[in-house]
């Protein structure tokens, strides 16, 4: 299960049916592949496997992603909960909670234009790189393969110690784009008036979605 959506943006900007949106796509996505997989799984005796992709801020919950927050962390409870509920029936759970891959079409449109270059994910990591789709997928396969047959309920985290140092996902623009909603001139200040004024037409996009 790789159901995600996400909205940057300070929390009262959000209307109802964003904050809903954000909530059926990942956890009510995540809960009807499961139900529906595994209700057929039980019924015809299969023994199975099911991989959840979480965020190291499932546990943790952050600032400016709190629907994403709220349904990865419902993600994560479902995971260790049915780990427990159907070992039974020979179906495992797991779960990794990746750090920053990008990739084009979401880094593009959470970071767009010469963003990624200012607020490079790179110096976040102690690692100093971001990961390799091939390090991910490696991850995956071995999870839902029989070498892992004996993990159950787990959930691994691939980021490069990202969230071990503190500093969680563009943590630096969701702390300039709630400071850019108060005080523009602040944001002027700090990173010039194109940018700032391109921040607060993405705040006022996400706030009416």
């Amino acid at each position: 299960n790789n159901a995600a959506g996400n909205f940057i943006a300070p929390t009262e900007r959000l209307t109802h049916s964003a904050f809903d949106s954000i909530l059926d796509i990942v956890l009510k996505g995540t809960k009807n592949c499961t139900l529906s997989i595994g209700k057929y799984w039980i019924e015809n005796k299969i023994p199975g496997t099911v991989l959840n992709i979480v965020t190291t801020y499932a546990w943790t919950g952050s600032a400016y992603v709190v629907p994403s927050a709220c349904a990865k962390a419902g993600v994560l409870a479902m995971t260790r909960s049915l780990a427990v509920e159907w070992a039974k029936y020979g179906i495992r759970f797991n779960a990794i909670a990746p750090g920053p891959f990008p990739t084009k079409g979401a880094w593009e449109r959470l970071l767009p234009g010469d963003l990624a270059e200012k607020f490079d994910m790179r110096k976040k990591v102690p690692l100093r790189r971001v990961g390799e789709h091939q390090e991910l997928a490696n991850l995956a396969a071995y999870l839902v393969s029989d070498y892992s047959a004996y993990m159950n309920g787990e959930v691994v985290t691939i980021d490069g110690g990202e969230w071990l140092q503190g500093a969680g996902h563009l943590v630096d623009v969701f702390a300039l784009l709630h400071r850019g909603a108060a005080v523009v001139g602040g944001v002027e200040h700090l990173v010039g008036e194109a940018l700032a004024h391109r921040l607060l037409a993405a705040i006022a996009r996400v706030g009416h979605e």
